[in-house]
């Protein structure tokens, strides 16, 4: 890999206008491109085997014009008003019939006809219209969302409150991700111009990770016409697109600024940044890519998308990082040094001092160093054992969001549960036929009677039939919220208990579906597939890091250690989201549960990216023990050589990360909240305190390898060093 980085990189130096100009072209073009076409997003809860595909399976073949459920457009009159005022029911009306001429509209119900039954509270002060969607919400585009939301306007004219809930609520209801953008990107910048003192080299890794970003959300825009993208997918891949684009070209402009100061050539300076520091990036962008492929195995599509979401924004940081920059950094030739900051240093010691004393320090008492480290990664942890994973509360969004106003409005008219109501989908081999007097078939009756009565229930709808009598459909609304842990056991309830016994023997069956039962199944599946994916992951890591290091134990530890770091972070997350102080601290008004897939998706990507500080610590252990066959000296040498960059790599990371726990999705928080503190416990914790304390006690036994394996085992040298060495030896660089 050394050698074609090396050509790589000297390549894009001696040719830096054409590749700064293809680079831009590429750029400008897929931005303009995204920018013109629109960003689709949507939650697709497809999930083959479970109950709540079943019922959407059987609607979908029976029942079309109920497959997708309803969606409320919820109003309350002005106080002292009630909605059948005249002038409040006349406006109603009016929307109501706007809606349904509408082309998405299935069906448009007023709360004030027969049809509406229900759909006014007792004190007639607030109510919804009632909209069935001829589009799903992957298939619901935001233009006609947006058009549908645009239509309430006329009741907000009349004087009413109003918010669109359910999918085309979630399809408008997207906070923006600038602000912690621009906080991210100031955080970086200050930490940046403290860690080169240079504004010049400041600005590179700022310049890079931005063309790269805009690349890669230019990409994934467009990839969103064509598959269903999650809502929270454009805000993490622009956290992990900023994160990862700003670390990679620090570790090469660092390197590269180091060659300069020794004297090197800018070409030959950038050539080598790009095959040493660019290798350590080219691996770590690797692992992190893997991690997030590996997701694809737990067989579920909306994990599988945030996935390779993600992994598209970090490969084009990789590319930005081994191209883009080398490029840049010709351009800029020795004028990187450029505009520096008083009192700051422009080059630092490579062995700093405080580093040096603090690695001699761990590496001369290892053991309470080690105790030292578990301790507190334990105490982080130990939240996690009351982890419960749930659904995203749309409670929990900002209250301008077309979502949280009609959530709040819902919940004082008609009760928390009716955001979430359930759907029962029937299949009747028999087909039904209406009893005496027009009631429904007898067997519908006792089945709508039976979850009627079964506990934390509301309200069932009656019964509604197709044509032919072989489907039908009942709404259940719970008395609790979608994501309260009431609400789940309401639906294994019916599942497990209510709707076998009902439907014995009777010539019909049924499941539950809608989209508070889909995602009870979609944390389920998460629940059962999780190991599996660790698996993949753990087993990935540990051959990549065995074949980078040539020893058994320090893959062994990297793995045992990447775990430790990413449990305390799921230990904060779990606390932070489950305590009111805490929530009220990063924005919340009250506790919500751990989205089902923000776990999986974190292990996922943090494990990728802790190897990023693994290997750049560890690639400078190696170096030194290879030249001096001292464990003690090498674990110093290389904790101090390398732990001002992996502290500022990860301050910046976690500014970044940091910056999206102030979006207004409570999902995106938890991803930043999580992603931050992993990073940050790996950095300090685990890089700076237990790996080297585990090494030391290791001593030589660290890296050991049975001689078999040693030779079995392809050579895999990540920042080349011994390629130079043969390169330099046979032809001395002048």
């Amino acid at each position: 890999m050394t050698g074609p980085l090396y050509q790589l990189g000297g390549f894009c130096a001696r040719n830096r206008a054409p590749v700064l100009v293809a680079w831009l072209v590429v750029v400008v073009a897929v931005a303009l491109i995204a920018r013109s076409a629109g960003q689709e997003t949507s939650d697709n809860l497809h999930l083959p085997g479970t109950g709540s595909e079943a019922a959407t399976d059987l609607l979908d073949a029976r029942f079309p014009s109920q497959a997708n459920g309803s969606v409320p457009i919820a109003f309350r009159a002005p106080s002292g008003a009630k909605l059948t005022d005249s002038k409040y029911q006349q406006a109603i009306e009016s929307a109501t019939k706007t809606y349904a001429n509408e082309a998405v509209v299935e069906s448009a119900v007023s709360p004030f006809g027969s049809k509406g039954a229900g759909q006014l509270n007792k004190a007639k002060t607030i109510g919804f219209i009632s909209l069935t969607l001829k589009e799903s919400q992957s298939e619901l585009s935001v233009d006609e969302a947006d058009r549908l939301v645009d239509v309430s306007q006329s009741l907000e004219d009349a004087g009413l409150d109003v918010g669109a809930g359910g999918y085309l609520g979630q399809k408008v209801s997207k906070p923006s991700t600038h602000l912690s953008e621009v906080v991210g990107l100031a955080a970086a910048i200050v930490i940046l111009l403290f860690t080169f003192g240079t504004a010049v080299a400041a600005g590179l890794p700022i310049l890079t990770a931005v063309l790269g970003l805009v690349a890669g959300m230019g990409i994934i825009t467009l990839l969103s016409h064509t598959v269903d993208v999650p809502t929270s997918a454009p805000a993490l891949a622009t956290m992990i697109g900023l994160g990862v684009g700003i670390d990679y070209a620090l570790f090469v402009v660092t390197r590269h600024r180091r060659h300069l100061a020794g004297g090197m050539e800018v070409e030959e300076s950038i050539a080598r940044a790009g095959a040493t520091s660019g290798g350590a990036v080219v691996f770590a962008g690797s692992t992190v890519i893997i991690a997030l492929a590996s997701l694809s195995a737990a067989g579920i599509p909306l994990v599988r998308t945030l996935g390779f979401t993600a992994a598209i924004v970090v490969a084009i940081a990789v590319a930005a990082a081994i191209t883009l920059l080398p490029a840049i950094l010709a351009l800029i030739g020795p004028r990187i040094n450029r505009l520096a900051l008083p009192g700051l240093k422009t080059h630092h010691d490579e062995r700093p001092h405080g580093w040096a004393r603090w690695a001699a320090f761990v590496g001369a008492h290892p053991w309470p160093a080690l105790a030292a480290g578990f301790a507190i990664l334990i105490v982080l942890a130990i939240p996690i054992l009351s982890l419960t994973l749930g659904q995203q509360d749309n409670g929990a969004f900002p209250k301008d969001t077309e979502s949280r106003k009609s959530y709040d409005l819902m919940t004082e008219g008609f009760g928390a549960g009716s955001n979430g109501p359930i759907l029962v989908a029937v299949e009747l081999t028999k087909p039904a036929q209406e009893g005496q007097g027009g009631t429904p078939d007898p067997r519908l009756t006792r089945l709508g009677n039976d979850l009627q009565s079964t506990k934390d229930v509301a309200a069932v709808s009656p019964p509604l039939v197709n044509k032919d009598g072989s489907a039908a459909v009942y709404t259940v609304t719970p008395a609790t919220a979608p994501s309260a842990e009431p609400t789940t056991d309401l639906v294994n309830t019916l599942r497990d208990d209510v709707i076998p016994k009902a439907t014995q023997g009777q010539g019909m069956s049924a499941d539950v579906g809608g989209t508070t039962a889909g995602y009870i199944d979609l944390a389920d599946e998460i629940s059962n597939k999780l190991p599996l994916v660790i698996a993949i992951v753990l087993a990935l890591s540990f051959v990549l890091l065995l074949l980078a290091f040539r020893s058994l134990l320090v893959p062994l530890k990297a793995v045992v250690m990447n775990a430790f770091s990413i449990l305390a972070a799921f230990g904060v997350v779990t606390y932070a989201f489950d305590h009111q102080w805490t929530a009220n601290l990063i924005g919340l008004e009250h506790t919500i549960p751990i989205v089902s897939f923000v776990p999986l998706m974190m292990f996922a990507i943090l494990f990728g990216l802790s190897m990023d500080y693994e290997v750049f610590l560890m690639t400078h252990v190696r170096e030194q023990w290879k030249e001096t066959g001292d464990p003690h000296d090498a674990v110093v040498h290389g904790l101090a050589s390398t732990a001002r960059v992996i502290t500022s790599a990860a301050l910046i990371m976690v500014s970044v990360f940091c910056a999206f726990v102030i979006n207004g999705n409570p999902t995106v928080k938890q991803f930043g909240l999580g992603m931050a503190v992993a990073v940050a416990v790996d950095a300090t914790v685990v890089r700076c305190l237990l790996v080297p304390a585990i090494m030391s006690l290791l001593g030589r036994a660290g890296w050991w390898m049975p001689e078999w394996m040693d030779r079995a085992t392809p050579e895999l040298s990540i920042e080349g060093d011994e390629w130079f060495a043969a390169r330099d030896a046979a032809q001395p660089v002048k």
